[in-house]
C-alpha cells in the first residue's frame, strides 16, 4: 500500500513539474515573440496562456498591456473599441485572480490614458478623472512601486502642462521612480519589470 502511495505521489508531483515546465515555456515563447516586434503573435500566445492556467494573472496582464501599448498607435475608433475592449476583459480576467494590484490598476489608467490621447476634448473629461484616481489608489497600496510613481508622475507633469503649471515637482518623484527601479526585488521570472528606461528618459527631458 505504501509503494501506491509513494507511486501516485511521484505521479502527482511530475504531473505539476511537467505542467510547470509548459507554463514557463510558453511565457518565454511569448516574451520571445514580443522581442522580436511579433506583438500581435505575443498578446495572442498570452491570452491561451491565460486560458490554461486559470490561477495566474500575469499572462492576462501581458496580453493586456501589449494590447493597450498598440492601442497608442491606432487611429481608428471603431478599431480602437475594439483593440481595447479585448485588453479591457484581460484586465478584468487578471483583477478577478489578484485584486487590488496595483500592477493591474496601471494597466487600467493606461487604457484610459489611451482614450484620452486619441481624442482628448472628447474624452479627458470622462476618464481624466478617473485615471487620477487610479493612480492614487495605487500609490496608497503600495507607494515604493516604481512603475505606480513613474506612471503617476507622468500623467501629473501632463496635466500640468496641459493647464500651464510647474512640472518640476513631478521630475523629483521621477528620480525617486529611477531609485525604486534600481532596488527592486523581484518574486519571479515574469513579475513586471518595465519602466526603468522611460524614467531615465524622462530625467533628460526635465534637464532641458
Amino acid at each position: 500500500m505504501k509503494k501506491v502511495v509513494l507511486i501516485l505521489s511521484l505521479v502527482f508531483l511530475a504531473n505539476i513539474a511537467t505542467a510547470q515546465t509548459k507554463y514557463e515555456k510558453g511565457m518565454e515563447k511569448a516574451f520571445s515573440l514580443w522581442k522580436e516586434n511579433k506583438s500581435v503573435e505575443a498578446a495572442n500566445l498570452f491570452e491561451r496562456i491565460a486560458e490554461a492556467t486559470p490561477n495566474e494573472w500575469l499572462p492576462s496582464y501581458y496580453a493586456a498591456q501589449i494590447n493597450i501599448i498598440n492601442g497608442f498607435a491606432i487611429k481608428d475608433k471603431s478599431t480602437l473599441a475594439q483593440q481595447l475592449e479585448k485588453a479591457q476583459a484581460q484586465i478584468d480576467k487578471a483583477s478577478s485572480i489578484s485584486p487590488k494590484n496595483p500592477e493591474i490598476m496601471i494597466l487600467q489608467a493606461m487604457l484610459y490614458t489611451v482614450w484620452v490621447a486619441y481624442d482628448g476634448a472628447t474624452y479627458g473629461m470622462k476618464y481624466a478623472p478617473k485615471v487620477s484616481e487610479i493612480y492614487a489608489k495605487a500609490l496608497a497600496i503600495d507607494n515604493n512601486n516604481p512603475r505606480v510613481v513613474l506612471n503617476k508622475a507622468e500623467w501629473d507633469m501632463g496635466s500640468a502642462r496641459y493647464f500651464g503649471q510647474d512640472t518640476a515637482p513631478f521630475c523629483k518623484e521621477i528620480e525617486r521612480a529611477k531609485t525604486l527601479f534600481e532596488t527592486e526585488k523581484k518574486n519571479d521570472d515574469y513579475s513586471p519589470r518595465w519602466g526603468k528606461e522611460r524614467a531615465i528618459q524622462m530625467l533628460e527631458e526635465c534637464k532641458k
